[in-house]
């Protein structure tokens, strides 16, 4: 028997970042692992924090009966508890445990959101270049994604958003720091934005949530601080992941973070609730949501991503490459030069063993992004590699 429709027309369009990190693991087979440069893929590569290890060898050693079986589908409530405690200080609002869902990652939690939320034809708003799984996410439960252009620094353009506004908007979704821009939205740009979120369900009679994914929010630089979501608009959801902050990205652990002036709160939770269960997650894993509530302080070295975010740009800078400086995460988003086939460039770059995913695959053809979650000393040898990729393609 065939596989279902959807799937097969998805798996043509498949994630360009997936495809071109399977590239590079044949490549590295081929050429080795010191010789190919794969920026392709936003992995970790910085080990958890010290306190990991050392909490997971406390947990491993415990005999309690019970503590790998299953508990509430919103998770543990001592858990849940440390997590609100957090949240309602990064998010400057005061919200109890039962505002708090653990889930399976940042991707788990948008797609237990979007279950809840979503009704067949509903649309989901973002600013383009975005992050290319929200349009699968959305399309698993009848929406669809609907791009607003950005600023040309890749900044919330506040018009291009409300022009998208429409009765079928059944959300607003952002992601500061910004994958693949690393760009944090200021404080102004999510005032403005809940004004005009505030003005159009007024009008139509249905308020938009405000949706923020966050994963990279541990992930700044230069002192820029990510602006609070929750206490700036009463119809808001906050979807973070520990993947970046404590580089644990294969573990899948996160949590929803629910407003508490938020309408309808009793039936979004218990809907936030049940969707957890029926979508197979059932609950976030046992061991790693007390390891998030134990290590709840803890973040990795991110003066190690600055430090390669500066020596990333000199290769860049040297090599002739224009860039979008990022503000957060751990992505430079390039601009392709001469003719701008973002496509024909990045296969030109992998000629050179160089990895990168082109633009078009985050919704912004032109350009293309370099992941630096990657040893530093990659990123420096790369640099012969990138000069004589640019000789090249000017010649072409």
């Amino acid at each position: 028997m065939p596989v279902a429709n959807a799937i097969k027309e998805s798996l043509g369009s498949q994630s360009m970042i997936r495809k071109m990190f399977e590239e590079g693991k044949l490549l590295k087979k081929q050429h080795g692992e010191d010789k190919v440069f794969d920026f392709s893929l936003g992995n970790p590569d910085l080990d958890p924090p010290p306190a990991f290890n050392q909490t997971l060898l406390k947990f491993a050693n415990e005999d309690r009966k019970g503590i790998h079986g299953y508990m509430a589908n919103a998770g543990f409530p001592e858990v849940r508890e440390i997590i609100a405690e957090k949240a309602s200080r990064e998010q400057n609002v005061k919200i109890d445990s039962s505002h708090i869902i653990m889930s399976c990652g940042a991707a788990g939690g948008l797609n237990v959101v979007f279950k809840s939320i979503l009704n067949p034809g509903d649309e989901v708003i973002v600013s383009c270049p975005y992050f290319m799984e929200y349009r699968p996410y959305a399309i698993n439960h009848g929406g669809r994604i609907v791009e607003a252009a950005a600023l040309a620094d890749f900044s919330l353009d506040l018009n291009a958003i409300k022009e998208k506004l429409s009765p079928r908007t059944a959300a607003v979704l952002i992601n500061s720091p910004n994958n693949p821009t690393g760009r944090i939205y200021p404080a102004e740009a999510i005032a403005g934005l809940t004004a005009i979120m505030e003005e159009h369900g007024k009008k139509c009679g249905r308020m938009p949530y405000l949706i923020s994914d966050e994963p990279y929010r541990d992930i700044v630089y230069d002192n820029v601080k990510v602006p609070p979501i929750l206490s700036s608009y009463k119809e808001s959801i906050v979807v973070f992941s520990y993947s970046k902050s404590l580089s644990l990205s294969g573990e899948r652990i996160g949590y929803i973070a629910v407003s508490p002036q938020i309408s309808d709160k009793e039936n979004l939770l218990a809907a936030l609730i049940y969707a957890t269960r029926i979508l197979g997650f059932v609950n976030a894993p046992a061991l790693m949501q007390r390891m998030a509530a134990e290590l709840v302080s803890a973040k990795v070295d991110v003066d190690v991503y600055a430090q390669r975010r500066m020596a990333f740009t000199k290769v860049l800078d040297e090599a002739g490459i224009e860039y979008a400086k990022p503000d957060g995460a751990f992505y430079l988003f390039c601009k392709v030069p001469g003719n701008n086939d973002d496509k024909a460039f990045v296969e030109h770059l992998k000629s050179h063993l160089i990895l990168g995913v082109p633009g078009s695959g985050f919704g912004k053809p032109g350009w293309l992004r370099l992941a630096y979650c990657v040893d530093e000393k990659i990123i420096s040898s790369s640099g012969p590699a990138f000069k004589k990729a640019m000789e090249e393609w000017g010649n072409i």
